[in-house]
């Protein structure tokens, strides 16, 4: 079943739901909305199966919720917590990636998050400097109008072969277009490194699981593990991925495994 939520400064926020079950709403990374990323359609559709009400939604300024005046950090927690609303008051969270640390701060907000599962959050260092760096770079090219270079920054510190074949790939016009959407992706990773994280993160007492793969980046061990040290809920797992990315089956079977706990 599709369809809409109103987050709270009017933004219109377009999800598939399907399944009978507890709910668990999905938490998009960068450059994800649900006709753009078949990989997480095809998940929510596996974990539905299993026995869970999957809630997959286009985040604002994107896909069917392309309409938004405003994309800040608070806007994505004003957005999951509409969604939360529709969902019966409560559930569980799945935060891809950047995703991850949007659903971290959803639940450090106090929202009614049942259970946190993340993926691969690329957090940088307790206390570092880099994620506000990064963010004041990145709105800087999104307030010149330099689409392009919006997306070249953002996957700066990726590996050169991922832009490389973005750029070359069917898909830049529309990875392009979605790059106002990407400030609360890096706001996101600025305020995991904005205070001291067991303080950061007090309020996080819901039970936490935090996803790497077996082949994956270097940073995202040491950032999963800063995660399990902070909040005295989470642990860690790993799963069989790599790169940063998953199969739909693999992921549906660990999140249904973490969610009927």
């Amino acid at each position: 079943m599709s369809g809409s939520v109103v987050s709270r400064d009017g933004t219109r926020i377009a999800f598939d739901r399907q399944g009978d079950g507890p709910p668990v709403i999905l938490v998009g990374g960068a450059m994800q909305f649900r006709a753009f990323d078949p990989e997480t359609s095809e998940m929510a559709r596996q974990l539905a199966g299993k026995g869970f009400t999957v809630v997959n939604y286009d985040r604002r300024g994107r896909g069917g919720s392309v309409d938004a005046a405003s994309f800040t950090l608070r806007d994505e927690i004003d957005d999951i917590a509409a969604l939360l609303e529709a969902a019966g008051g409560e559930a569980a969270l799945f935060g891809n990636s950047s995703g991850g640390a949007i659903s971290l701060a959803a639940a450090a907000a106090g929202l009614p998050v049942t259970k946190l599962a993340l993926w691969e959050p690329p957090l940088g260092v307790e206390g570092g400097s880099e994620g506000t760096e990064f963010l004041d770079g990145l709105r800087a090219r999104i307030e010149a109008g330099d689409q392009d270079g919006t997306i070249e920054y953002f996957m700066k510190d990726m590996p050169p072969e991922w832009l490389e074949g973005a750029r070359d790939g069917p898909g830049w016009s529309t990875m392009v277009g979605m790059g106002r959407s990407l400030a609360p992706d890096a706001e996101a990773l600025a305020w995991a490194q904005s205070a001291p994280r067991t303080g950061l993160w007090a309020a996080v007492s819901q039970p936490v699981i935090v996803l790497v793969g077996e082949d994956t980046l270097p940073m995202m061990v040491p950032a999963a593990d800063a995660i399990v040290a902070a909040i005295p809920t989470a642990r860690k797992a790993t799963i069989r991925a790599a790169d940063h990315r998953w199969e739909p089956k693999v992921m549906a079977a660990a999140l249904a495994d973490f969610l009927a706990e």
